[in-house]
């Protein structure tokens, strides 16, 4: 049963916070007077690229903060707080810093390919996908689960090639107000996400907590 609510937590959680949706405007306003088969091909390489980052993460995040001598708890404490300030953008339907700083977003309007950066990275897999996929590949408890989840985020990199093949029928589809309503919907998932997180964390650092 916790292996089955794990995974289900884990692509929920991920798909939320990647909000494949949420970047259907960013994804159209950057495309600018690119064809629509350079378009098809940027939908390919970013999808491949958010599964790559976050399939490492899945694999060796946890090695990483070891290796710099971070512990889980005060990771998962942090990965929670920024998850929570992500859906708190969300929630106000507006972008958030964490993932994108203005600036960049400046310089991504200049760039000849943004499959890549920033689509991939920082928009998409950015730091809190990453944490949340770190945070989940802890909780596996051998590699069949790491196997499972990694699944999970090749199932999720389709529908986000998906969302932005079919980026220009959608955006018609929904409009503003449907996309902002699909993104306060993720972000309130979001929330309750990185709450639990933020909660797990602190309780391991401070158990008089409890």
């Amino acid at each position: 049963m916790h292996e089955y609510t794990l995974y289900t937590k884990s692509i929920i959680g991920m798909l939320a916070i990647l909000n494949p949706l949420g970047v259907v405007p960013i994804f159209l306003s950057m495309r600018g007077n690119r064809t629509p088969k350079e378009c098809v091909s940027i939908a390919r390489i970013t999808s491949i690229s958010v599964s790559i980052i976050l399939v490492l993460s899945i694999w060796f995040g946890t090695s990483i903060l070891h290796f710099f001598g971070i512990g889980i708890p005060a990771f998962r404490t942090g990965g929670g707080l920024l998850i929570l300030l992500m859906a708190m953008s969300m929630l106000n339907a507006k972008p958030s810093h964490a993932r994108q700083a203005p600036g960049e977003a400046d310089e991504a309007n200049t760039k000849d390919s943004i499959a890549v950066v920033p689509l991939a990275i920082p928009l998409l897999a950015g730091p809190g996908a990453i944490s949340l996929a770190i945070s989940d590949a802890h909780q596996a408890t051998n590699m069949t689960d790491k196997i499972i989840l990694s699944a999970g985020i090749l199932l999720i990199a389709c529908v986000v090639w998906l969302a932005l093949r079919a980026a220009a029928p959608i955006g018609k589809l929904l409009g503003t107000i449907g996309l902002n309503v699909a993104t306060r919907i993720m972000g309130l998932l979001l929330a309750a996400i990185g709450i639990q997180m933020l909660a797990s964390g602190l309780l391991k650092l401070f158990p008089g907590l409890a």
